[in-house]
């Protein structure tokens, strides 16, 4: 008899999509559709500004920040009730006493003094809130641009992107962990400096072109030539950003389901035998963002890093963002999200494997360092540090 829990719990769609909703919140109002690219999808093109001067800030002045937000946020909506007023009387009155550590929780976070939305609420906090924009750019347009002088400056990130994809494509889009991984590279700017970096899954290129900011060399890795080509092109435009500090990034073709480097001369983006050979002799840093989603890719993922660490002649340190996602299973009758537990369980094998040549330690970062770039950092955001040690 067909088992019709089973069967519920895994349909396939194939005209399901999915949206980062990174590119609901874009920094700068909205995106720019440029093209449209081989397969026939739009292509927007969208400005990350960098928050260079977050690192200066104390933590009371963002806290003192984001309570004065709020009340703002409160005074475009009705008026408040008196058990809301209370609320941010007594948070302010926290505040000016004992300062920022009676508003922290037992972890160091801040606590936030929240009250329940009505429909006004909400009116007001759309209104608020960065809209998306979508505008056909077209060559020759004088006014295309509102901010061409910022648009150009060296605290902006341009990066070409789709938005809604099917599954097998959402590299072409910019996802919140690609953010967490990007803020961690330019606050430890002198961990990375002048090293050798390899990048797994590298999507847009978003994080290489951070890192590429900082590091000697960067290969930026994916599978797919649209989507490599498209990767290129975002470093090409940012190009300005990196050459202060002499920071190149190669893009390249690295299939983690096939065991060896793609080296044929007639395909794009494969390796030659130097650029093997530079980034065995020289890589000292392996990255990935957002890549843990399927449990296939995942095993694979890790195959590669297993492969490639122990062709590496130095030790090596692996740095995995991913963003925790929860569904609700049949399976289960709970929310659950096994696409995590899947990269868990691998990481602790990984931890445990008995190896004569490399011993690798497991342990996570915490998420107490600065924000340079405009998301939301959700509590489902993790940020997990792999040190690869040679033994002989």
């Amino acid at each position: 008899m067909l088992d019709v829990t089973e069967e519920m719990d895994s349909p396939t769609f194939k005209s399901d999509t999915v949206l980062s909703d990174v590119h609901l919140h874009c920094p700068n109002k909205r995106h720019l559709m440029v093209r449209l690219n081989a397969v026939g999808q739009p292509v927007f093109l969208s400005y990350f500004k960098l928050l260079w001067n977050t690192e200066d800030s104390s933590s009371e002045k963002r806290v003192r920040e984001a309570t004065t937000e709020r009340e703002l946020q409160y005074q475009s909506g009705d008026e408040l009730c008196d058990k809301d007023r209370n609320n941010l009387k007594k948070e302010r009155e926290l505040l000016n006493n004992e300062g920022v550590e009676a508003l922290l929780d037992e972890d160091g976070d801040l606590e936030v003094v929240r009250r329940p939305q009505s429909a006004s609420d909400l009116e007001a906090e759309d209104l608020l809130r960065d809209r998306v924009y979508p505008v056909i750019l077209m060559k020759g347009k004088e006014d295309a641009f509102e901010d061409e002088e910022e648009c150009t400056s060296s605290d902006v990130v341009k990066i070409e992107h789709t938005m809604a994809t099917p599954l097998e494509d959402v590299g072409k889009q910019v996802w919140r962990a690609a953010f967490l991984l990007a803020d961690y590279i330019l606050f430890k700017r002198d961990t990375f400096r002048c090293c050798s970096v390899l990048e797994l899954g590298g999507g847009t290129g978003i994080t290489s072109i951070i890192m590429g900011t900082v590091a000697k060399r960067v290969y930026c890795t994916d599978v797919g030539e649209d989507l490599l080509a498209m990767c290129e092109q975002n470093v090409t435009l940012n190009k300005h950003l990196m050459e202060p500090g002499r920071g190149e990034v190669k893009v390249k073709e690295l299939d983690w389901l096939k065991d060896e480097f793609c080296t044929d001369p007639e395909a794009p983006y494969s390796w030659s035998e130097e650029e093997i050979a530079d980034l065995h002799d020289h890589c000292t840093v392996i990255i990935a963002a957002d890549v843990f989603y399927d449990d296939d890719l995942t095993d694979a993922l890790f195959r590669t890093l297993y492969r490639i660490t122990h062709n590496l002649r130095n030790s090596c340190t692996v740095y995995l963002a991913l963003e925790k996602r929860l569904n609700f299973t049949l399976r289960h009758m709970d929310v659950t999200c096994e696409a995590y537990s899947h990269f868990r369980n691998t990481l602790n094998d990984l931890e445990s494997l008995q190896d004569r040549k490399i011993k690798y330690v497991v342990e996570p970062i915490k998420l107490d360092f600065c924000q340079f770039l405009v998301y939301e950092r959700m509590e489902q955001l993790e940020l997990w540090k792999i040190i690869a040690e040679q033994l002989t």
